[in-house]
């Protein structure tokens, strides 16, 4: 049975399919569920989006107030949108026949988004340069072709165009991940391919964007975990076998390879080994007289020495 939505609850809206989730308050006299097209206020004006989640808002104390729900999308709307969603392609191709013809040769029009009642068309493009693009020539262009509607122009970055060009991944899967379940993209940074051993090849961590790939953060904190209470590499250990030097570290496995004196390579799990300095200060500790011996409450083992 779909959850029906209350006073005191929040509403997680998605505005595209696979696009970013934002919170709206509901009303006392809101009766909407998951699955329903709602209209909202946002800063880019009217929208239409699609409930899919029903959280409490019992965590939002001390936060700003949420903007509220306003009403429930008609059927008419609904088939506003459809219809102008069917035309965004032939506007897309418009507008980069446009930027051909202008010159606009550094940048790429990579998709077109009517608002759901055609009264906002948005150009998201990509620009290959660093330095900022001046359309005001491309808009008043295309806006003359689109009259009654307000246009307007959106950079977005590499991952944003792998998402919206869809097709197979770097690693071979048929569908990429940002086109399949991504919401939003999360900070990658090299030191997750180093945390879990991958080969730091660009052609093994770069991804069709050409950026590193977002699967890298999937298991990064396990793998932390994992690590916690293992040497590093180059660290002198104490083994059952004798003294070495850890050469890799196996973190799921919670076992490290060691390079023996004898130059041999074995692997120990955690409890085998123990670190060379800690073992040697030991050492050190133990055979250093006893402060208290003599007076019946030695512990240490030296036996009076």
């Amino acid at each position: 049975m779909t959850e029906v939505l209350t006073q005191g609850q929040v509403a997680a809206i998605r505005f595209q399919e696979l696009g970013k989730v934002y919170h709206f308050s509901v009303k006392e006299s809101d009766k909407v569920r998951t699955g329903d097209f709602v209209i909202v206020s946002t800063s880019r004006g009217k929208e239409m989006g699609e409930i899919v989640e029903i959280i409490s808002d019992a965590s939002a104390a001390g936060q700003p107030p949420r903007k509220p729900i306003e009403r429930k999308a008609t059927a008419q709307e609904l088939v506003m949108r459809r219809m102008w969603q069917r035309k965004e392609l032939d506007a897309m191709i418009g507008c980069r026949e446009k930027a051909a013809n202008l010159g606009y040769d550094s940048i790429k029009i990579v998709k077109a988004e009517y608002s759901f009642d055609g009264s906002r068309l948005a150009f998201l493009y990509i620009s290959e340069g660093e330095e900022k693009v001046e359309l005001n020539k491309l808009r008043s262009t295309v806006q003359r072709s689109h009259r009654g509607t307000r246009v307007n122009f959106r950079q977005v970055g590499p991952r944003d165009v792998a998402k919206i060009l869809q097709g197979m991944g770097a690693c071979g899967l048929e569908e990429r991940c940002c086109s399949r379940f991504l919401s939003e993209f999360s900070p990658i940074s090299i030191k997750m391919a180093k945390a879990q051993g991958i080969s730091l090849n660009p052609q093994e961590i770069t991804g069709m964007c050409g950026r590193l790939r977002c699967c890298l953060i999937y298991e990064y904190e396990q793998y932390l975990e994992a690590r916690k209470g293992l040497p590093k590499r180059k660290k002198r250990v104490i083994t059952p076998r004798g003294e070495g030097k850890v050469v890799d570290v196996l973190p799921l496995r919670q076992s490290v390879v060691v390079l023996l004196e004898d130059e041999r390579r074995v692997e120990f799990f955690k409890h085998e080994i123990k670190p060379y300095e800690e073992y040697k200060a030991l050492q050190e500790k133990a055979s250093e007289p006893c402060e208290r011996h003599g007076s019946g409450e030695c512990t240490c083992g030296n036996g009076g020495k």
